[in-house]
């Protein structure tokens, strides 16, 4: 057991250390238990945990400060979502360029194109992702990118904008093309437990083709359980993200603990987390 505001768990020297680069725990499925799933994540070698929040939502962002500041290891970011990009407003980017410039946030996220839903229209969405990518490389943040069927106006974005950021495509389910193109900018691909699927071939052999120092893993909770825990109405929590690490791991002919400290390390390369002995 340790106290509030203490090292967690992974500072014993755990085994095998993951890292869980998309978490919603902010969202409601997780208001009954929200420390307890983090405790279970690092009871499960997890070492941290990067949790977007939604500022078009209120309790979002004070959902994940609380956590941060209970847990060390655990960090935010910010942004307005493809999906919400019709409410997109000026005080959203004013508040976005000072929870930067106070150290609140580590990245400026989640922030996209969604051609699947379209919850918001295409030409608003592209707008509020440049908006926030030019807000991003101004703050010298890097970005955590949703992509679902627009991978070519990622790109456009990123190149129009002159991004040199880098960051996360998070939750990956786009083609080798985009992959390629978006690690030739300088970011790393995020695969979720969707690589557990079973019907999940062509992103299987995306992910093998991906370099391993700039791979990432992550559940996206509460959402995509992998395999084995997937089925009506069950969850997704970062302690699952193993099952994704392992399934990577034979992708890569890999034994499991180096695929995890390979991820591990490619997160600390973007957002330093831990500190020195004695410094917790």
């Amino acid at each position: 057991m340790y106290r509030r505001g203490t090292c967690p768990p992974f500072s014993f020297r755990a085994s095998m250390r993951l890292v869980d680069s998309h978490a919603h725990l902010d969202m409601a499925e997780f208001d009954a238990d929200r420390p307890d799933v983090v405790r279970r994540a690092f009871a499960a070698g997890v070492v941290a945990i990067l949790c977007p929040a939604d500022l078009t939502r209120p309790g979002s962002l004070p959902a994940i400060a609380g956590l941060a500041a209970e847990f060390p290891t655990v960090l935010a970011a910010a942004g307005v979502h493809a999906h919400q990009a019709k409410e997109l407003v000026p005080d959203h980017l004013d508040r976005l360029e000072a929870l930067a410039a106070g150290g609140v946030i580590r990245a400026v996220g989640e922030i996209g194109l969604d051609y699947h839903y379209d919850f918001s229209p295409a030409d608003v969405q592209r707008e509020a992702l440049r908006a926030q990518l030019g807000l991003a490389s101004r703050a010298g943040l890097p970005v955590i990118i949703h992509s679902r069927l627009s991978g070519p106006d990622i790109v456009a974005a990123v190149d129009g904008e002159r991004f040199g950021q880098g960051g996360i495509l998070h939750c990956f389910t786009e083609d080798w093309a985009t992959a390629r193109a978006m690690l030739d900018r300088g970011f790393h691909i995020s695969f979720s437990g969707i690589l557990t699927f079973p019907k999940a071939g062509d992103l299987r052999e995306v992910a093998s083709k991906v370099p391993l120092d700039r791979l990432l893993i992550e559940t996206d909770s509460p959402y995509l359980a992998p395999v084995p825990y997937r089925g009506p109405g069950r969850r997704n929590e970062p302690a699952f993200v193993v099952e994704t690490a392992r399934v990577l791991a034979g992708l890569k002919g890999l034994p499991l603990d180096s695929l995890a400290e390979a991820t591990t390390r490619n997160f600390a390369g973007l957002f330093p987390f831990e500190k020195g002995a004695g410094e917790c």
